[in-house]
């Protein structure tokens, strides 16, 4: 009578739990997310799009090392609901105002070995993202596993690096989804009907960072990044919550661009008072030379960070309107880098002899430029974090409110530069700045998945093949460019360090200074654009710090470079017009009244016609064109440019002629 009576209730239960709605809709309607659990509490989720499936049934949950169920044997508590809509601003952004709108639903679950588990979604009219929130009986956990599953419903055509948990910096690869073993995030793909999507995360903060694994056709499975020892995620308690897992979602390609979903999904600002130190900026830096190999980290007879050589290039930004400077190579710990066997920690609060900082400090202050700082670790977590407090608190004092943080290397015990290990560390080090008032750029760094939001001293990352590429490689395809924006720079502003004017690097290959440093450098690498694409990538390649990434006596007396003077790096509206992954782009931004616009194009010449009704209304605009030459081409021609004028309102339309590899800049100047 008792298994009777039990079977009876159990029957009833279920058919109650059936009865609890389990879908959510975005506010427009247009995707719907929804939530079923199988006989064995099992729980799966899928996922439409304008009524026609886009991600069938697919996995959730988590392996936990003990044998703590975190994955099966589930019962529906209770749905929950909620919906947003509100507009929130930020100190600096792409977009200074941004809109969230969403509706949210929480599933509360609970199973026989006391786990209890929220999955919460929340539905956008630009994407989905969903999160678990696990609250278990146990003292301690030790995740082996992700089950969180993709399931997309139909093939497409997919644009991703390779699944890699110590470095971004890889080719782009244009293929068939069900042809993709592996990825990073983002992941963006076109499906066959023409729907565009991107699976990344957002507000990565205590866990490992997540690939993409194909496991069969169009189905993909989260990949964790390991510990040494093989665990995904640890955590002292039997709490945790992890990222968001996210999906942008648009009917054109320039939709995901233009998306606010990632940030969107993190917590609001965590800093208090007045954030007026965070300042976005344009700068130059001794930097190229040292991957040109003409000049070195070191201190010899081609050492770039001496104090002569930093006062011209604040001289420069002084006389140009470029707010900073950045110097690498001027600390003790450079002299023994890359050396094994002979490696001696980097020290951030030591400069080389012949780098003085106070004279260079008070000359910075002196001529009304900033001085940026730089922190090469190594990748040697302990011993930066040793420092870190002290390095930031010198660092402000010598006049410093911004940091370049690099970790070049392997992260000593092994562990994955993109793991819950180095994901903590980053975190430790955005904060410890926020303590000193100080923003941060980091390269090799973590990806970025929107705790700009939280943390707005957090600028600009790298996270990619950047220009440094170009100095001492093949270089970057010019399709590069053409992806980026549809693929990392969907995460968040990268550092990509545009503007290389000598496109051949002519003054660098024959410099009696020349001593290659990286074994890539075979003598003919070179830029794959054209120099108006270079101008096109400050605006199209979205930073908060931008730089000029050439020898400042390249730009001396260049017309060009004008563009540079007007550009301006605090932007406060920013959109994608039109584009293609690969094949074209064309941004428009905003700032301080006056207009940019960048377009770019991969191998293929290609015109553009541009409406110009972002242009504020019965307002006239002095037109700045910087365009490829008639006889231009990144191939054969590449330094062909040529520079138009003309009055333009919101009226007007603009063709957009761009060469092979090549671009257009323009500057829109309003005529009082």
């Amino acid at each position: 009578m008792k298994n009777i009576f039990y079977s009876v209730m159990m029957l009833l239960f279920v058919l109650c739990s059936c009865t609890s709605k389990t879908e959510v809709a975005s506010p427009n309607g247009n995707i719907k997310w929804s939530f079923n659990l199988d006989e064995k509490g099992g729980m799966t989720y899928q996922v439409s799009v304008n009524n026609a499936p886009f991600i069938n049934a697919s996995a959730l949950g988590f392996e936990e090392k003990s044998g703590l169920d975190l994955a099966s044997g589930f019962q529906l508590v209770g749905t929950s609901f909620d919906s947003q809509d509100e507009t929130w601003t930020q100190p600096w952004g792409e977009n200074k105002s941004i809109r969230s709108h969403y509706n949210e639903m929480a599933v509360n679950l609970k199973n026989e070995a006391g786990v209890k588990l929220t999955v919460r979604v929340r539905v956008f009219d630009d994407g989905l993202g969903f999160r678990y929130e696990y609250d278990t009986p146990a003292d301690s956990l030790l995740l082996m596993d992700e089950y969180t599953s993709f399931n997309m419903a139909e093939d497409g055509t997919s644009w991703s690096i390779p699944a890699e948990f110590n470095t971004y910096e890889l080719l782009y690869r244009t293929m068939p989804l069900s042809e993709m073993p592996d990825a990073n995030t983002p992941m963006t793909f076109k499906t066959n009907s023409g729907v565009y999507a991107s699976i990344h995360e957002a507000a990565l903060t205590d866990f490992p960072e997540m690939c993409l694994k194909n496991v069969g056709g169009t189905s993909l499975k989260s990949w964790l990044a390991a510990w040494p020892d093989k665990v995904k995620a640890r955590f002292d308690s039997g709490k945790f919550q992890t990222p968001w897992r996210s999906v942008q979602i648009a009917d054109k390609a320039v939709g995901l661009i233009n998306s606010g979903l990632i940030l969107n999904l993190n917590e609001p600002c965590a800093l208090e008072g007045d954030l007026s130190w965070i300042r976005p900026m344009k700068y130059v830096g001794v930097w190229w030379g040292m991957h040109l190999g003409i000049e070195s980290w070191v201190i010899n007879d081609r050492h770039g960070a001496t104090t002569e050589n930093t006062k011209k290039y604040i001289d420069f930004a002084a006389a140009n309107n470029i707010e900073g400077v950045l110097v690498e190579g001027w600390n003790q710990g450079w002299e023994t880098w890359g050396r094994p066997g002979e490696y001696v920690p980097f020290d951030f609060t030591k400069p080389f002899a012949d780098f003085d900082i106070d004279e260079i400090s008070r000359y910075a202050k002196e001529k009304g430029v900033e001085l940026l700082g730089h922190h090469e670790t190594g990748a040697d977590i302990p011993n930066y974090e040793a420092q870190l407090d002290h390095a930031y608190q010198w660092t402000k004092e010598k006049g410093m409110n911004h940091v370049k943080t690099g970790y070049a290397g392997g992260i000593p015990g092994g562990y994955h530069r993109h793991s819950q290990y180095a994901v903590r560390h980053y975190r430790k080090v955005v904060q410890t700045a926020a303590k000193h008032q100080i923003t941060i750029n980091a390269h090799e760094p973590i990806k970025d998945t929107g705790i700009r939001r939280t943390y707005p001293n957090m600028m600009s990352r790298e996270g990619a093949r950047g220009m440094e590429w170009n100095a001492w490689s093949e270089g970057n395809p010019p399709e590069h460019y053409e992806l980026l924006p549809f693929t990392r720079l969907l995460s968040g502003p990268m550092d990509y360090t545009p503007g290389t004017f000598d496109i051949l690097l002519e003054n660098s290959k024959n410099h009696p200074n020349r001593v290659p440093w990286n074994g890539n450098d075979k003598g003919n690498s070179r830029v794959n654009t054209t120099l108006a694409k270079q101008m096109a990538n400050w605006v199209v390649l979205y930073s908060p710090v931008q730089m000029a990434s050439d020898l400042i006596e390249h730009y001396e007396g260049h017309p060009a470079f004008q563009f540079f003077r007007d550009f301006e790096a605090d932007c406060e509206w920013s959109e994608a017009l039109q584009g293609e992954p690969g094949e074209f782009i064309a941004v428009v931004r905003k700032a301080k009244g006056k207009y940019f616009l960048g377009a770019t194009t991969n191998k293929e010449a290609r015109t553009l016609e541009i409406p110009l009704n972002f242009l504020e209304e019965g307002k006239k605009y002095q037109a700045k064109i910087y365009a490829d030459g008639e006889d231009a081409d990144w191939e054969t021609n590449p330094t062909s440019y040529r520079i138009e004028e003309k009055v333009v309102t919101s009226a007007d339309v603009l063709k957009v002629v761009m060469a092979k590899g090549g671009g257009q800049a323009i500057s829109f100047l309003p005529i009082e």
